[in-house]
């Protein structure tokens, strides 16, 4: 009776660790490569700190790199693959135009493949650049565990209702963020990645006449007078600290300074302002929630054995 309910326990046990791991953990190692290709991070991270510091808006690119393709058929680096004469893929749609850091992750990918042939996957070279350009803008160092497989579909319609518009309110954030099983601090969190980066014109414009009262109007003026002289291809940063992962973001929202409708609309609504005012007053508290949304995002939708491959070249499919 004794050893039944101790496998009892441990079952329950196994339950729980599942749950909060999240699913597809179980799936990933932390030393996926410490055999097959030992010197993987240290690669990546030499990569991205040479380029984050000859160009430091690269931190948000790398960012948004792997954000744009994990939440779009999961992070198998589909949005790396390439358009062909007969497929436009994800990289080519009007979401994804602005992308950067592809030749990041070329010269990645080549200097390992020139290590480990046929080792390490183009998705994982994501997961780890995103990791290394937060952390050499100033943000947390967070274990990235590993193991994913690259997928062979990239389709530019995918991206059409999968990633987050602009326009969003924070209910329909709420509820695009949990079909990928995040919860509210998840996504304020993850939000909280555009403390890197800048918006274009075309992302903004309308807040500027359709929102004034959650505005600040000096800020308001100068990104009118932007777009006014620039078109819809002027740019404006999220925060006055753009190339700094810092709490900045959160402190902007607070005073109406939020560039995207996506952005203000977390301090207006009350399901997210107590995140924000969170945040803002405790840089180690979003730090920490921008580790564990990071960690859930890397999980989704995972590809394995045979339902992916690994890349030669992140481009195009083997």
């Amino acid at each position: 009776m004794g050893a039944a309910k101790d496998l009892v326990r441990l079952l329950i046990l196994v339950e729980v660790i599942v749950a909060i791991a999240g699913p597809g953990a179980a799936a990933l190692s932390m030393d996926y490569y410490a055999m097959s290709c030992p010197f993987a991070e240290y690669i990546v991270r030499n990569v991205v700190s040479e380029a984050v510091m000859g160009d430091p808006t690269l931190a948000a690119g790398l960012l948004r790199l792997h954000f744009h393709d994990c939440f779009v058929q999961g992070c198998d680096a589909s949005v790396l693959l390439d358009s062909t004469a007969s497929n436009t893929a994800e990289k080519d749609a009007p979401a994804n135009k602005s992308l950067r850091g592809f030749e990041v992750i070329d010269k990645i990918k080549q200097m390992l493949e020139a290590q480990c042939p046929g080792v390490v996957s183009c998705a994982d070279v994501l997961a780890f650049a995103a990791r290394d350009a937060v952390l050499f803008a100033g943000g947390p160092y967070y274990g990235v565990p590993t193991g994913r497989r690259d997928g062979s579909r990239s389709v530019f319609s995918d991206t059409f209702t999968a990633l987050p518009a602009p326009f969003l309110n924070a209910s329909a954030l709420i509820s695009l963020f949990s079909t990928h099983g995040f919860n509210v601090q998840d996504m304020v969190a993850l939000s909280g990645g555009h403390t890197l980066g800048v918006a274009h014109c075309s992302a903004f414009k309308t807040r500027l006449t359709t929102e004034t009262a959650t505005l600040d109007s000096g800020l308001g003026s100068s990104l009118a007078a932007t777009c006014k002289s620039g078109g819809d291809s002027a740019t404006a940063t999220f925060d006055r600290t753009s190339t700094a992962f810092d709490g900045v973001y959160f402190r902007e929202l607070q005073q109406r300074r939020g560039l995207l409708t996506s952005d203000q609309t977390l301090f207006e609504s009350p399901e997210t302002k107590r995140l924000v005012n969170a945040f803002a007053m405790n840089q180690a508290y979003f730090f920490y929630a921008f580790q564990q949304g990071m960690l859930k995002m890397g999980q989704i939708d995972l590809k394995e054995g045979d339902h992916g491959e690994v890349r030669k070249s992140c481009r195009v499919v083997n």
